[in-house]
This record gives C-alpha cells, sequence and structure tokens, in this order.
C-alpha cells in the first residue's frame, strides 16, 4: 500500500477521457456536478457527448436509458444520495427493469462527503442498488481499482453501479490492474480471522492486519469491490481457513457488505462474524478524521472487532 493518495472520484474523470477517445458511443451525463463528480474533464474535450441535466437526477437517468436504446454506452454521474435517492424509481423501472447499458458512477458516497452534513451522506446506497434484479454494484478500494472497474463496465453489457468517494485514499494497487467483476481479491494472507473490506476501509484493513501481526494475530484481508455479484468461492475458502469474519464498510450494517457476506456464510458456512460499518444512523457534520472516528471507522476499530473474536 502506497503512501500517496488519489481520489476515486479523480479516477472517473480520468476513465472517462481514454473511453471517449477509444469509443465514440460513449457519452456523459451529469446533474450540474461535473466539477465535484470530475466528468467536466469529459465535458470539455468532447462537449457534444456530454449533457449537463441540472439539478434533475430523475430526468437525466430518463435521458442516459433513451441515449443507451439508441446503442449508446452512457454514463451518469451526481452525488450518490442523490442518484440513488432521488432517481431510485427512474433506475429500478426505466433503466435496470429494460437491461439498458447505463453505467451509474456517482460519488460523494458514505459519511466522507464531511461537513456537508447528512443530508448529502448516503449509508444505505448499497442497500438500496444490491436489492435490484440485475444490477450490478462495485465500491472501489482505490484510484486504480475504480479507473480500471469504470472502463470494464464499458466492455460489460447492462447497467452498473459503481460507487465513489470525495476524499483522497491510499494507492493499494497500480496503473496495471485489471478489474475482474464478480472477483474477491486477496491482500494479505492469514489464517486467525478473515476481514473483508470494501471503498476507503480496504486500506484501513490492511492497516489494522498490520496492528494485528504485531500482536501475534495473523489476519486476512480481502477486497470485496464487486458486491454484486458477489465472489462466494473467495469467501467460502477464506473462512474455511480462518473460521471468523470481520466485514468492514463505510455505509450501513444492514444492507450492504456485512450482509452480503453473511447472505452467504449463512447458506454455505456458518461462522462468527462482526460488522464494522454504520449502525442505523444518519450522518452528521464534521471533518472526515472526526467522522471516521465518530461512527467507528477507524484501523482500530476492526482491530477490536478482530480480537473480539479471537479472544471470544
Amino acid at each position: 500500500m502506497s503512501e500517496d493518495k488519489k481520489s476515486t472520484r479523480g479516477a472517473y474523470g480520468d476513465a472517462l477521457l481514454e473511453l471517449g477517445e477509444a469509443d465514440e458511443n460513449i457519452v456523459v451525463l451529469d446533474a450540474d456536478l461535473a466539477k465535484s463528480t470530475t466528468s467536466i474533464k469529459f465535458a470539455k474535450v468532447f462537449p457534444d457527448r456530454f449533457f449537463d441535466c441540472g439539478v434533475a437526477e430523475q430526468n437525466m437517468m430518463c435521458t442516459a436509458a433513451g441515449l443507451a436504446t439508441t446503442g449508446k454506452i452512457c454514463y451518469t454521474g451526481s452525488f450518490a444520495i442523490f442518484a440513488t435517492g432521488r432517481a431510485y424509481e427512474q433506475v429500478r423501472n426505466t433503466i435496470v427493469y429494460s437491461g439498458l447499458n447505463v453505467k451509474m458512477c456517482p460519488s460523494h458516497s458514505g459519511i466522507t462527503v464531511g461537513e456537508d452534513g447528512a443530508s448529502h451522506q448516503t449509508v444505505e446506497d448499497i442497500a438500496l442498488m444490491r436489492v435490484i434484479p440485475g444490477l450490478k454494484v462495485v465500491v472501489p478500494a482505490d484510484y486504480y481499482e475504480a479507473k480500471a472497474a469504470i472502463k470494464a463496465a464499458a466492455r460489460i453489457e447492462g447497467p452498473f453501479y459503481i460507487r465513489l468517494g470525495r476524499p483522497s485514499v491510499p494507492i493499494i494497487f497500480n496503473n496495471d490492474y485489471e478489474f475482474n467483476l464478480g472477483k474477491a481479491i486477496k491482500l494479505k494472507d492469514g489464517s486467525d480471522a478473515t476481514i473483508f473490506a470494501i471503498g476507503i476501509m480496504v486500506s484501513a484493513s490492511l492497516e489494522a492486519a498490520k496492528i494485528l501481526e504485531k500482536e501475534g494475530i495473523n489476519a486476512e484481508v480481502i477486497n470485496v469491490s464487486s458486491i454484486k455479484p458477489i465472489d462466494v468461492n473467495t469467501i467460502i475458502e477464506s473462512v474455511e481457513k480462518t473460521r471468523k469474519v470481520v466485514t468492514a464498510e463505510e455505509h450501513s450494517v444492514i444492507g450492504g457488505l456485512g450482509s452480503a457476506v453473511a447472505e452467504v456464510l449463512c447458506e454455505r458456512l456458518p461462522a462468527p462474524i462482526r460488522m464494522v460499518g454504520i449502525k442505523d444512523l444518519f450522518g452528521l457534520s464534521g471533518s472526515i478524521p472526526e467522522l471516521l472516528e465518530y461512527f467507528h471507522l477507524t484501523p482500530q476499530d476492526i482491530v477490536l472487532a478482530v480480537k473480539n473474536l479471537v479472544y471470544q
């Protein structure tokens, strides 16, 4: 894990530029947030293929659906709370029910939006999107995984939800990284417990594993960026070895990664599990470090969850 940091939303603008140069069927829509989502990079180079729909996510999703019926590969940007909450019916009925080629890549997900507070923070978007039949749900861990996932989505037919974030986060992968939908990635081998993580909590989990190692606990760390479809085989293979599970996510523990992993284990391999995530609460206004500490989303919180299982 590198000490360098880059945001996953920054990967969106960079990936769109590369996609736009390679394929004239790529079109991008935004909801008056192109600077924040970084799709403004695409708008400046390909203005004829960029559509600012204004503060109207519902209209944006319907417009993207219409363009997709003409053979276009559509990318939409907004803040995650508005892309999923405000436009839920349009996402469900107009895009996903019809199986249209729309790639929804909203940014500013989770509580790391910071001072904007609960109205602009979404801790329930993964749950909302994961339950829609046939929608692929991805939560990249860093800039390079985000860029690779966004580009891979153009090659894979059908709708995507790719969750991006506002802050710069540690670099885990490199420019050669290849994203494989439906595949989880083991980042550290271990034998005493498995930590399944997504998004910003992947780097936090790697840091937690280092702390645990100094205390004699060997934790396995797995990046589950593809939440749907989820990699059942990798989950089972790891838990067969460790028999103890911690999930870590910047999302509600209801309906997110913790729920997805628990569903797999309940059917295939019951095991004790602890979920590090947001406990049925809305977000708050505050600095990112303050919020991560308040909602118990720090490496030390992951350490405590693992130790609780190992020493129970």
